[in-house]
């Protein structure tokens, strides 16, 4: 799914000429083709370098539930994305996300189920502040946020040493076991069973489907994306540009909030270090799958496969006995090179009259 917009500026007037018209997107403009591809060939490449990688248990249930945290970490910075901005504090707000949820089931005793929709406020709130500053100043997005990671790490940091002398929480919550170790293939009716996939898969799959018909479909989501193509337009052509800086915001510190419960259940606990990892994998999926810096238009489709293919690269070159520092060396390579390749995409699409 791939929503873009054209900015109220760009519609022509009444009684003036028609436009040039540009050609529908061909396969080679498009990068969830070329994702695809690569996919199926990396996966190819990994199997016939290294048997183990198709194994169950080993390699594809836990690279499905990777997959599905760090889909939604992309989820979350092409929230932002879709303005022009960015949030470098996204793995922070995941962190503080995951923090509520532990206090309030190991200190108050809450379900899981409140628990998640506790932190997934916090994660809201720390987001729709980011907004408030950012709309209200008009300061960067990069210093804000940037600013408010190194705000929440020190935060973190002592909220972790007062309630748990800084190690995770120790209790469970029921569900979480299930949510960690089960599959869909451990609940059969009669001889029937479910497939190996993780049950947090389809937390993931709703999250991305809800993103898509937002931008998609709804009035908030074209507006999002109409400010980020074009903000002076849309302010003139009456949208509240502030207010919707501060939801795209928003949506972001929620999507980062359920990415951390979500990497919370994959560990099996709610620790300080959820999220430390996330800030190069959120810019990734989006930008590797056809989202664009400068806003105005996002692939949620796009993002999920970028999301995949960097999981299937990192387990890939994992079981092939890389060390993490060359592991990391390897995929910001990739992020070089897809940015690169993105623009040359364009210049050439725009050179052709190419709609992408």
């Amino acid at each position: 799914m791939s929503t873009q917009t054209t900015s109220p500026s760009e519609a022509p007037a009444a009684g003036s000429p028609e436009p040039r018209r540009t050609s529908m997107m061909p396969l080679w403009a498009n990068p969830r083709i070329g994702l695809l591809i690569l996919l199926i060939a990396l996966v190819a490449l990994f199997t016939a370098l290294r048997p183990a990688f198709m194994d169950t248990t080993l390699t594809l249930v836990p690279l499905q539930s990777d997959i599905s945290v760090y889909a939604v970490v992309g989820l979350s910075q092409l929230a932002v994305l879709s303005l022009g901005h960015m949030n470098m504090a996204v793995g922070r707000m995941a962190a503080m996300s995951a923090f509520a949820m532990g206090l309030a089931y190991d200190r108050l005793g809450l379900s899981l189920v409140i628990s998640l929709v506790i932190g997934l406020i916090v994660g809201m709130l720390l987001g729709a502040l980011a907004g408030l500053i950012i709309s209200r100043t008009g300061v960067n997005s990069f210093v804000v946020t940037l600013a408010m990671d190194f705000a929440l790490v020190g935060l973190i940091t002592i909220l972790y040493s007062r309630f748990t002398d800084g190690v995770a929480f120790s209790g469970q919550p029921a569900g979480m076991d299930a949510l960690r170790n089960d599959t869909f293939a451990d609940y059969c009716t009669g001889d029937i069973c479910g497939p190996n996939i993780p049950l947090v898969v389809p937390i993931a799959l709703v999250a991305a489907l809800v993103v898509g018909l937002l931008f998609r479909f709804s009035r908030l989501g074209r507006e999002i994306l109409m400010t980020g193509a074009n903000g002076k337009a849309a302010e003139l052509s009456g949208i509240p540009i502030r207010n919707r800086v501060v939801q795209a915001h928003a949506l972001s510190g929620l999507l980062a909030g359920l990415a951390g419960f979500l990497l919370a259940a994959n560990n099996g606990a709610f620790s300080a270090s959820i999220g430390d990892s996330f800030l190069l994998p959120s810019f990734l999926g989006p930008v590797l799958g056809g989202t664009l810096l400068a806003g105005g238009a996002v692939s949620i489709l796009g993002t999920v496969l970028g999301a995949t293919l960097t999981q299937v690269i990192y387990k890939g070159l994992n079981l092939l006995q890389f060390q993490l520092d060359q592991l990391n060396l390897y995929i910001g390579m990739v992020l070089l090179v897809a940015l690169s390749l993105d623009r040359v995409r364009h210049v050439v699409a725009e050179r052709r009259g190419v709609r992408v």
